[in-house]
């Protein structure tokens, strides 16, 4: 295998990723430590209890507008000492979906401005409700699934006051503790997700999945172009693809947005498998991982068709 791919194919984004998971340890293993988790909460604490959704949720909720591995941190501990059930756990993770995509709102809609113009706000906007409603229908969800809040609710521990020294030295402590379960299982995960890449087991799939793009057949046939990109390359190349197509008059640009919708949708097998397993399995058990990024991805899917579904009907 050729060296330079090792480096900038495994190395460097590997290390990012350990890095980023590194920062979320700390951040949330200092908010732990100051038990400023439990103000973050108040934060969120009116929608948590609509929800029926745990203090600990509300913390996660509010620390994923700054990270998004903070919070999945917070949680992993909060599940590990038995103050969130399985199913809390999935509700609070589903919980955290608006949050999570504004964290990465300015680079989405950085580069979608750059090639589609003014439809990015389109685009984007819609990216957001479906995030958006995904939020709101877990509250709606867990205010009939979850046991209301009372007396069945596991407490939070008791505030102590701490100083900043006493802080930084638990902080280090956890951080020494938790980040050796999450190289343990990160990096031989994103290896093994390497070669398998590498071997050309995903080319193989989104090959399968680009051949199942005719069922996209409502829409003008330059559109399933864009979808295809979308598989076979990453969202920047198929957002050039809708630029070019959108310029020279081969599509509308109603089109261009569903074709994008489209592709953003049916990509999510790969994307959960590529980018969100590995990153979660560094935080929870690999079974636990896979049953959070399982449900996520497919309440993302299913949120996205909706509003696709919604924009078809109002914009053709």
């Amino acid at each position: 295998m050729d060296y330079d791919v090792i480096i900038t194919k495994l190395v460097l984004p590997l290390c990012r990723l350990v890095l980023v998971m590194s920062i979320g340890l700390l951040l949330a293993g200092f908010l732990e430590s100051l038990h400023w988790t439990n103000f973050i909460a108040r934060l969120a604490s009116p929608l948590a209890r609509i929800g029926h959704l745990r203090d600990v949720a509300g913390a996660s909720f509010a620390l994923a507008f700054f990270s998004p591995a903070a919070s999945n941190s917070l949680l992993a501990e909060a599940h590990a000492r038995g103050e969130l059930s399985r199913r809390e756990l999935v509700f609070a993770n589903l919980f955290n979906s608006s949050p999570t995509f504004l964290v990465h709102l300015p680079t989405l809609f950085s580069m979608a401005y750059a090639f589609l113009g003014p439809r990015a706000f389109v685009y984007v906007g819609l990216s957001f409700a479906a995030a958006a409603a995904r939020t709101a229908c877990t509250v709606v969800a867990g205010r009939f699934l979850l046991p209301p809040p009372g007396h069945e609710r596991l407490p939070l521990p008791e505030q102590e006051k701490k100083n900043w020294k006493k802080a930084v030295t638990l902080t280090v402590a956890r951080f020494r503790k938790r980040i050796t379960k999450l190289l343990v299982f990160t990096i031989p995960i994103y290896c093994l997700f390497f070669a398998m890449q590498q071997a050309g087991w995903f080319a193989l799939a989104e090959r399968w999945l680009a051949d199942q793009a005719g069922f996209f057949s409502f829409l003008n046939p330059p559109a399933v172009s864009i979808i295809v990109m979308y598989l076979l390359a990453e969202s920047g190349a198929a957002m050039s693809a809708a630029a070019f197509l959108s310029v020279n008059g081969a599509l509308a640009g109603n089109e261009v947005i569903m074709a994008l919708l489209m592709g953003n949708i049916i990509s999510t097998p790969m994307r959960a498998l590529r980018h969100h397993f590995p990153s979660y399995a560094g935080f929870f058990s690999p079974g636990l991982a896979l049953h959070l990024v399982l449900i996520n991805q497919l309440c993302r899917a299913s949120s996205l068709i909706f509003v696709a579904f919604l924009y078809y009907l109002f914009a053709f």
